[in-house]
């Protein structure tokens, strides 16, 4: 059995290949995918080659934790049936190739309880699943009651601004820079930090992944605020200790979402208390895969690019 996969040869070299995939056990499922996501995130720091020494981290890699597909077949301990739709949050059964995260493929061999059922309503938005995950994940790293600033309005400060509209006491406000990505706010104000005079904020989540921004968060919180560093950073970050130390900082960082946090969000979803739609921006055949992923490390207006693996053989 084999798929064809997006394989990152070395930084900024992508192609397409086929692989072949290793066999399915008992507790496995095959899905064919149908739709698989792109990290602006991560991603971009596998293309870029400025990802930092990660646990399984080398080339070439097949990168992808976004995807979304049907499964094809099921076996007789993975607790799963023929038929369902399937969220994936990556795979590793390229054999030689790095599983990092090993989701954007046509074709994937993985573990029944690593794969999460959803309704087929939800079609590609699913692949937003473990952005929205992460989201929760941040949030509940936020101590006081949820974030009133979130800095960056790209899909994940957008999910974690959702969330704390659903979840938390107040609305936040979210700071945006560009004015191509200001606009879309749902129940909060976005602003340009420059347009913001307040000093006074009690927790701030950083979605950035700047690692330069950290004395300036510090200037804008209230003795005793937060900082929650949930995006990722590719360079170490320090900031003066004086101005931390007068106003007794705390600063946290949110990991990677758990299990919990990736059914939460599942159930929020269908129950109507959160919203994945006007998230996905762009879309590309697969098989311009490569286009796809230029799009998406440079157009400031894609927030979201899914490959389309429907009609990959």
């Amino acid at each position: 059995m084999n798929a064809i996969a997006v394989v990152l040869e070395q930084p900024e070299r992508l192609t397409l290949k086929r692989l072949d995939l290793s066999p399915p056990g008992d507790e496995d499922v095959v899905v064919d995918i149908d739709w698989s996501g792109i990290s602006t995130g991560t991603e971009r720091l596998l293309w870029s080659g400025r990802m930092p020494h990660f646990p399984g981290m080398g080339y070439p890699l097949v990168p992808g934790y976004e995807s979304v597909g049907r499964v094809v077949s099921a076996g007789p301990r993975s607790g799963r049936e023929e038929g369902q739709r399937v969220f994936v949050p990556g795979a590793r059964c390229f054999g030689e190739i790095r599983g990092l995260f090993g989701g954007a493929a046509s074709r994937l061999v993985v573990p029944g309880g690593r794969v999460v059922p959803i309704g087929d309503d939800l079609a590609e938005r699913g692949i937003l699943l473990a952005l929205a995950a992460t989201a929760r994940h941040a949030l509940a790293a936020c101590t006081s009651g949820g974030p009133d600033l979130i800095v960056g309005h790209g899909v994940l400060g957008r999910l974690i601004a959702r969330l704390a509209v659903a979840e938390c006491p107040a609305a936040p406000t979210v700071w945006e820079r560009n004015p191509v990505r200001a606009a879309g706010g749902e129940g909060y104000r976005v602003v340009d930090p420059q347009d913001d005079p307040r000093q006074d904020y009690r927790s701030i989540c950083d979605v950035s992944g700047d690692s330069a921004l950290l004395d300036g968060l510090i200037a804008r919180l209230a003795p005793g605020g937060e900082v929650v560093l949930a995006g990722f950073y590719d360079e170490p970050l320090s900031f003066a200790f004086p101005p931390a130390f007068m106003k007794e900082v705390r600063i946290r960082v949110a990991a990677e979402w758990a299990e919990a946090d990736l059914i939460a969000v599942k159930e929020m979803v269908e129950g109507g208390r959160l919203s994945l739609d006007g998230l996905i921006t762009h879309r590309q055949d697969a098989a311009q895969a490569e286009a796809a992923y230029q799009t998406a490390f440079t157009d400031p207006t894609c927030l979201k690019m899914v490959l389309d693996w429907r009609g990959v053989a």
